[in-house]
């Protein structure tokens, strides 16, 4: 007599299941949540690769800002003598330095992500967004180690009797200025990023095109100083509503417009939105392309 034995198939149970895109607007915000500790390893990996193996190290996060700081104040405030809506020279250009080195930091690494990961997008699944938020943190970091120096330096110069003013309402509502930089900073960069992937040139485009944005901004020079007929041009980048909301939050001077502030935000919404829907698309097929 013959006995049959059936085995009863076990249920697998799956701690992560990887499914394909179904939405271009999906973010995947849960699993960059439960990939904190990975995006957390690469900020690290930020710090490390930039200043490993030089004699001064993380001082460069200082030195940077301040020596950028000081050739503005010898050649656009001594030599060329540009007004500073009547600010210390030397508090106006850092405010504008240290502000605007955040944002052009954030698009200049975000806008290589596909390019220099290509090796380890390749070999290991996570949320490609991963590498994008570590950046911004990374350099959040160092703004805000840059920003700090700034404050000792405007804290100096208010106690040997300089012309500044602080408002409250507006340093309180400084986090939401980062947020909106930063936002301006990941969706450009992400945009770029996404679109070298098949064409090159725009690796070479990218750090050129910052700097000249730079001259189209408010930081060697303040709107005030702009003939009324020309100030459009200028405030239609909307990065100069932030520069010139933290000048007034801290040093009291400069031109601030909800207006304008509300053209930023929305502006860095749909920059974010467009940026998220390319990186997504891009996302399932740049192996094939980079």
């Amino acid at each position: 007599m013959q006995t049959t034995l059936q085995t009863k198939p076990t249920e697998e149970n799956w701690d992560l299941v990887i499914e394909p895109q179904r939405s271009l607007l999906d973010l995947k915000l849960g699993e960059l949540w439960r990939y904190r500790d990975l995006v957390l390893l690469f900020v690290r990996r930020d710090f490390v690769s930039v200043y490993k193996q030089t004699i001064l190290g993380p001082l460069w996060y200082l030195i940077q800002p301040l020596m950028t700081t000081l050739t503005f104040t010898v050649i656009f405030g001594n030599i060329a003598a540009l007004p500073t809506d009547g600010l210390p020279q030397f508090l106006f250009y850092m405010s504008g330095t240290v502000v605007w080195s955040y944002f052009a930091e954030c698009l200049n690494k975000t806008s290589n992500t596909f390019i220099q990961n290509a090796n380890l997008f390749g070999k290991v699944y996570f949320p490609r967004m991963a590498v994008p938020v570590s950046i911004l943190i990374s350099n959040l970091v160092t703004f805000l180690i840059q920003f700090g120096m700034f404050l000792v330096f405007v804290l100096i110069f208010a106690l040997r009797g300089a012309p500044i003013r602080f408002n409250l309402l507006w340093i309180a509502l400084s986090p939401l200025l980062v947020v909106m930089m930063a936002g301006l900073g990941l969706g450009f960069g992400i945009i770029i990023s996404s679109l070298t992937t098949k064409y090159r040139d725009l690796r070479f485009l990218v750090q050129f095109g910052v700097q000249l944005l730079m001259y189209a901004t408010p930081v060697i020079y303040p709107v005030s100083s702009i003939p009324a007929r020309w100030q459009w041009v200028i405030q239609a980048n909307p990065v100069t509503p932030l520069v010139e909301a933290f000048r007034f939050a801290y040093l009291g001077a400069g031109t601030v417009d909800l207006g304008h502030l509300l053209y930023s935000f929305c502006f860095m919404l749909v920059v974010v939105i467009i940026g998220s829907v390319i990186f997504n698309r891009v996302e399932q097929t740049f192996m094939d392309t980079v």
